[in-house]
């Protein structure tokens, strides 16, 4: 390849599907030798579109490997490994095993080797600062646009494997239990601000139609300008009621405003203005204020970190990590319960549970179906607690499920007041939203799903044998306990 001539090059990229690339190419006169000499940030130059560069640099990497004596390896996922350790000692060798195994998205995902100074840090178990958390999460972006073909929409399930294998890898980048929400938000956060100049990528374009963005509009008219000022004075004037509100607020008050618009957030701001004005939104809330006035004010409770957040200072408890931990401990026993055997969820579950053998799509199914029971379990109106592929009619907080069984399709929000407060990503995550915001916002559980609610309240806050508890929330809960043993 080194000898080979610009037109050689454009042959090559042609038989490769980047054709696109050819005239570029030509302009820029990539001979063979000036091929092998790109870097990251050159092909981030010569080349538009974020999938042809994860593409060529793919193939590159793999011709040098090939002239290192690789070639086998790198151009084959279907060799196996020597079971022997010692005919692979070297680590670079592991590593392209590894990877070879896992060009699918599954469980067993394989990170890939970080650039030489952020894998220093790293194996020095040094807590990166936010360059470096930068780096990673560029890298990472880059290694799933790789594996997604070009495609800068991964799906839910592939963020959790790739983030679930870096906290795996690097415990200590768990950072007090939140690391997981931390990591994946940022990564999808990256995933956005690549997709957002992209103007003629026919997928992006797609799905910027579906979620109500203009194509082509770059900057706001003078009468959106107008309009934004306009907010703001009317922001300003809505904090006037807040007993006790002072300059210091309305100035957090706009900034969030201000910050929410915006595609990259600087969350660890947002963090400590939340804490500086957690005593005024509390006294709203108490004070019964509307909720439409709480969001507009504290938009950021819209998402689901923040919301988690405003639960753990209110009760200094994870309720993401313990809505798992409880899912996973009664999960199934509650799916083997004969009140809930013949309920049409589980005969979905078990129709759909036929069709997969991966143990992680297993798990998630399970889950979710867990999650819809538990009202049937405890005998409450199950119309209070998820909308199943229909309209949400209720006005307290209620879960909307589409297509809850079918990893790539389904979806699931919090609705409150029969609006979207927050897209979730499965169905732990919508359990834990929906149990936090009858807290933060100091709602009542309704009547007729309260049993439910007190089962999860009292395990999640780790109340013991709690006398309030209703009588048939006590008994199923004993049930279940004594099904564990």
């Amino acid at each position: 390849m080194e000898s080979w001539s610009v037109d050689e090059v454009c042959n090559w990229l042609v038989q490769r599907n980047l054709g696109e690339l050819v005239p570029k190419f030509r302009e820029e006169e990539v001979s063979g030798a000036a091929l092998l000499a790109l870097n990251d940030r050159m092909v981030q130059q010569l080349v538009k579109k974020i999938g042809h560069q994860a593409v060529l640099m793919d193939l590159i990497n793999k011709y040098q490997q090939q002239n290192n004596g690789l070639e086998s390896f790198t151009y084959s996922c279907e060799i196996t490994p020597p079971k022997s350790p010692e005919a692979n000692s070297g680590k670079n060798m592991k590593h392209v095993f590894a990877r070879c195994e896992t060009v699918q998205w599954t469980n067993s995902y394989v990170l890939p080797e970080f650039p030489y100074d952020v894998q220093c840090i790293l194996e020095e178990r040094k807590c990166p600062d936010h360059s470096m958390r930068i780096r990673i999460i560029e890298f990472l972006q880059a290694d799933m646009t790789k594996y997604l073909e070009g495609s800068l929409y991964p799906n839910s399930q592939q963020y959790n494997v790739v983030v679930n294998a870096l906290l795996q890898a690097y415990p200590f980048l768990d950072e007090d239990g939140n690391g997981f929400l931390l990591w994946k938000r940022a990564l999808k956060d990256r995933f956005k601000y690549v997709r957002r100049p992209i103007e003629d990528d026919e997928q992006v374009i797609r799905n910027k139609c579906k979620f109500g963005h203009r194509r082509g509009q770059t900057k706001k008219s003078s009468a959106e300008n107008r309009c934004d000022e306009i907010q703001m004075v009317q922001i300003k004037e809505e904090i006037v009621y807040l007993e006790g509100h002072d300059a210091e607020m309305d100035e957090h008050i706009v900034w969030f405003k201000q910050e929410y618009m915006k595609t990259e957030r600087n969350w660890e701001e947002v963090d400590k203005r939340m804490n500086k004005t957690l005593e005024m939104r509390r006294k709203m809330i108490s004070n019964k204020a509307p909720l439409k006035e709480i969001l507009r004010l504290f938009p950021f409770l819209r998402c689901p970190y923040e919301l988690f957040r405003e639960f753990q200072l209110l009760t200094h408890m994870d309720i993401y990590k313990k809505t798992v931990e409880i899912l996973e401990i009664y999960s199934g026993n509650i799916l083997t319960l004969y009140s809930v055997r013949n309920n049409p969820i589980n005969v979905l579950l078990r129709e759909n549970l036929k069709q997969h053998t991966e143990e992680d799509i297993l798990k998630y199914m399970k889950m979710t179906a867990t999650c819809l029971l538990l009202p049937d379990v405890f005998g409450d109106d199950s119309s209070l607690f998820t909308a199943v592929n229909e309209e949400v009619k209720v006005l307290t907080p209620v879960l909307e499920v589409k297509n809850p069984f079918s990893v790539n399709t389904c979806e699931f929000a919090l609705y409150i007041e029969k609006e979207k407060l927050a897209q979730l990503d499965d169905c732990t995550m919508a359990l834990a939203a929906l149990l936090a915001a009858f807290h933060v916002f100091g709602i009542q559980y309704p009547k007729r799903i309260h049993n439910t609610f007190h089962f999860l309240e009292s395990l999640i806050l780790e109340m013991k044998s709690p006398q309030s508890l209703p009588k048939k929330v006590k008994r199923k809960l004993e049930e279940l306990e004594c099904l564990n043993i």
